[in-house]
């Protein structure tokens, strides 16, 4: 029996606990760009740290001719100063690997090996070079050069740039607007997700969201879509008019979201993403 000096406890339900946050979408894929403009590369886990990019993203650009960028100084630059889908699609046709240990790149074309070389000596950088020489001699404004972001910068296509996730609904129904399927990969973004209404990510710009078990992203802008996502990522056919298809159907031409990195830990394919609360 309970004395009376004892308080009672009061019995909490199942039904009456409260419920923390709810699961809207699950990670389909995880992609990487080490080369911007070149081939994406699809992961399986990937450790986020906070206010950092996504790792091994868009390291390393190649310059078409001067484009003032300074390693010593590093600041953003229009895409346009460097070799990339919207105006050089013939990238896509290109199968680029990028060895994280040894810095080495290999590109492969219609099957064969083009060019190999180690991006952290200069040896490797000429024999890439030499080869977009000869690849894109008639989009040059100047001789290729391989550059390298130093630490803390990336060669993203704009200062907010840090992690960017496209929801795969919209892709669809993008697709459904065309009237062909849009290959989720003309978008290049880092988090694929699945499970979510189309255009729903929109509602999420300056929510956090929580990824996995430890992993916070603060989602801070829409993405601006250019004519690189008019590019097929299979046939580097330039096949569709998708910045122009948003436009007249929506009066915007924006499709994904960008987001800092909060909290940072460990994430991985089939992940489940929930809104904080």
């Amino acid at each position: 029996m309970m004395s009376e000096s004892t308080p009672e406890t009061e019995i909490v339900t199942p039904a009456e606990t409260p419920a923390g946050p709810v699961a809207f979408a699950a990670i389909s894929s995880l992609y990487r760009y080490p080369v911007k403009g070149l081939t994406p590369e699809r992961l399986e886990v990937v450790d986020l740290e906070a206010g950092k990019y996504f790792p091994g993203d868009r390291l390393y650009a190649i310059e078409n001719g001067p484009s003032g960028f300074m390693p010593e100084a590093p600041a953003f630059q229009p895409k346009i100063k460097f070799l990339m889908l919207m105006r050089n699609e013939r990238l896509a046709a290109l199968n680029a690997r990028f060895d994280d240990a040894t810095h080495e790149l290999v590109i492969m074309h219609e099957g064969t090996e083009a060019v190999r070389g180690r991006l952290d000596t200069e040896a490797g950088r000429v024999a890439i070079e030499a080869f977009f020489q000869r690849y894109s001699r008639y989009e040059l404004r100047g001789a290729p050069k391989v550059l390298e972001a130093p630490p803390q910068f990336r060669f993203v296509d704009t200062t907010d740039g840090y992690v960017s996730l496209i929801n795969l609904a919209s892709c669809a129904a993008l697709g459904e607007i065309i009237g062909a399927p849009v290959d989720p990969l003309r978008f290049r973004a880092n988090l694929y997700l699945d499970g979510m209404e189309p255009w729903e990510e929109f509602d999420l710009v300056g929510h956090t969201i929580e990824v996995g078990n430890h992993v916070r992203l603060k989602v801070t802008k829409r993405i601006f879509r250019c004519a690189a996502t008019n590019v097929d990522p299979s046939t580097a056919r330039r096949d569709m008019d998708v910045p122009g298809t948003l436009m007249r159907t929506f009066g915007h031409t924006d499709c994904g979201i960008f987001a800092e990195i909060e909290q940072g830990g460990l994430i991985a394919q089939g992940d489940e993403v929930r809104l904080r609360l």
